[in-house]
């Protein structure tokens, strides 16, 4: 019996949908700079992946990258040669801790920074040709409300927030959220507080921020946990490592471990999608709708 090659490419595509697992997919976001949300990334993913987890990092910030720098990593390439056709995903990912699947960024590219809404859907769109076997993709978007910020967080099926004890912090990600919520229908964020002296400290933090969104948004804030200032993570930051590995001790680390603790417990929202192809969907769908509105 003679086998045409669309049999074979739809038999490939068969075989590759039975195989492929859920993938639990969440946007790490702030609404100012400054608050520490590329280091919680990075340390949360390490955390995870010492957990016994299959995670990659994917490097959002297109045009401020930094996930590769604060790990001491060198990459040959990164999505610049993906957007150009150069390259695949698969090609440019580099390995960090314990396994920590890392996909990079450029870094002061101006153009990475200006990226329209096809070619924003033109780098997730590589996804669906990810061969790499994981359990969480974590986002760590740029901070602010660009499109980008908005698509990535649009399309994950979680999205955590960043804040610090300063008035920007909760104003720029109540600014966010309200972007968020009232364009885009979501509903759901999580909250992590960062650089705080005590827990209780964190949590009146959260209680400020839901203050706001009780009032006038129709949104859920989850306290996802409270991580300490904590002067090991600058030295960690010198040396280009995560915290969780070279001092594993200190409070931040403790916070983080906790914190990826608690993520693994997170119940399943299969409801949103499950899998890399539905984070592919969503943001192709949703920077699709951004093109129309411009």
């Amino acid at each position: 019996m003679r086998m045409f090659k669309e049999d074979v490419d739809q038999a490939t595509g068969l075989r590759r949908m039975t195989n492929i697992k859920p993938v639990r997919v969440i946007a790490i976001a702030s609404g100012k700079g400054g608050v520490g949300k590329t280091n919680l990334s990075v340390n949360l993913g390490v955390s995870l992946c010492k957990l016994g987890k299959k995670v990659a990092l994917l490097d959002a910030d297109m045009g401020l990258a930094n996930v590769d720098i604060l790990l001491g990593l060198h990459p040959e390439y990164n999505l610049t040669h993906v957007i150009n056709g150069e390259k695949t995903l698969g090609d440019i990912v580099v390995e960090g801790p314990h396994g920590l699947k890392v996909i990079p960024a450029s870094s002061g590219v101006q153009h990475m920074a200006e990226m329209g809404v096809i070619e924003q859907a033109g780098i997730i769109s590589a996804f669906s040709e990810f061969e790499h076997d994981i359990d969480v993709l974590l986002v760590d978007t740029a901070a602010g409300i660009h499109s980008s910020v908005v698509n990535f967080a649009r399309a994950s099926q979680e999205i955590l927030i960043v804040v610090c004890d300063e008035p920007t912090s909760l104003t720029d990600a109540y600014a966010l959220i309200k972007l968020l919520n009232r364009d885009h229908g979501v509903n759901r964020f999580h909250i992590i507080t960062n650089m705080v002296d005590t827990l209780q400290d964190g949590k009146a933090l959260y209680q400020k921020l839901c203050k706001v969104t009780d009032k006038y948004l129709d949104v859920a804030l989850y306290f996802t946990g409270a991580i300490p200032f904590d002067k090991s993570l600058r030295q960690a930051v010198k040396k280009q490592q995560a915290v969780v590995e070279s001092m594993p001790q200190s409070p931040a680390s403790q916070a983080i471990k906790g914190l990826a603790k608690k993520i693994i417990n997170w119940p399943s929202q299969r409801a949103v999608g499950g899998y890399l192809e539905f984070f592919v969907e969503r943001l192709i769908e949703s920077t699709q709708q951004g093109e129309s509105n411009q």
